[in-house]
């Protein structure tokens, strides 16, 4: 008999994944990630994330050279199987579940993680006022850029987008924040609630290594109690891999600097992104870096028939 796998469930603003400790898992394949994220035998998620010794994976040991407090790494699978650089809403998740597991105390300084995009760094902030969930974390996403680089900032866009739903093409602009992003406005709150995302957009070029694909409608701005002017916008995301789900983290980090990239000079550095699982706070930081800070919460923890899941 297989020895049961033990996970946890959790979510950030309902971007779910699946956890396991790499002390007790090893390794990671296509079938099991597959199995593991099924919505109806087994346990369902967007994803599935391993935290593991950075000394475990090439892409670990690379990292630590460059920095050497980066002992844990996130090792990320999209829903499908394939590997993914890494997920803003998951890096939360997974710095709470190192903190569950006891490999990280926020109260004694940052969480140093290693992704397949590099360092990240996550500390324990305070909620925003009338919010409900306990555990907030913000993460330095590290830098971002346009990959078509000034020319797209001037003319808006580098791409073209065809999503069910819509007409005709639109056009997008590129982002990319060590995964790739695709970014449309659309003109209000009903073109975004009439979009299907059930298929994956069409985009021109195609993206080599695939896209995310963020719908965007920007819903005005409000005065901070600092004085400082805080924007807002609504968001719906196809993510490569996966499909529709409830957020994405790097997605409302590309929508929100797309949308200051189309608004210009003197647009707001922070901007709050409404997604159909919540709201994330994204704070453009000096040096062309960004912020993502949001809630996480982990729901469960389980023993798997790895036998009966393999029949899936």
């Amino acid at each position: 008999m297989t020895a049961p796998l033990h996970v946890t469930k959790g979510h950030g603003t309902q971007n779910d994944f699946v956890l396991l400790d790499g002390r007790r898992t090893p390794e990671l394949d296509t079938a099991l990630v597959r199995a593991l994220a099924d919505r109806r035998a087994g346990i369902g998620g967007d994803g599935v994330i391993r935290l593991t010794a950075s000394t475990d994976l090439p892409e670990g040991v690379a990292l630590l050279a460059v920095e050497p407090a980066a002992t844990w790494f996130m090792d990320y699978r999209n829903a499908d199987g394939s590997i993914a650089e890494m997920c803003g809403n998951g890096v939360r998740v997974v710095a709470d579940y190192a903190r569950a597991l006891g490999l990280w105390d926020p109260t004694a300084g940052e969480l140093v993680l290693g992704t397949r995009a590099g360092v990240r760094r996550v500390c324990r902030v305070d909620p925003p006022a009338g919010s409900s969930e306990a555990d907030w974390y913000a993460v330095d996403m590290g830098e971002w850029r346009l990959p078509a680089g000034e020319q797209a900032a001037a003319a808006g866009a580098d791409a073209e987008v065809t999503v069910a739903g819509l007409a005709v093409p639109r056009p997008a602009l590129s982002v990319d924040l060590g995964n790739p992003h695709t970014v449309l406005a659309l003109a209000d709150e009903g073109e975004l609630a009439a979009v299907d995302l059930t298929r994956a957009p069409d985009v021109l070029p195609v993206p080599p290594h695939g896209t995310n694909v963020e719908l965007v409608v920007p819903v005005g701005e409000s005065v901070a109690a600092d004085g400082s002017t805080v924007g807002r916008l609504r968001m719906r995301v196809h993510e490569r891999g996966v499909g529709e789900t409830r957020s994405c983290g790097t997605g409302a980090c590309a929508a929100a600097l797309a949308v200051r990239t189309w608004a210009g000079a003197g647009s707001p550095t922070v901007w709050l992104v409404e997604v159909p699982g919540g709201t994330v706070r994204v704070t453009a930081l000096p040096g062309g870096r960004v912020e993502l800070a949001g809630p996480a919460v982990l729901v469960a923890e389980l023993d798997v028939d790895v036998e009966a899941l393999a029949g899936v």
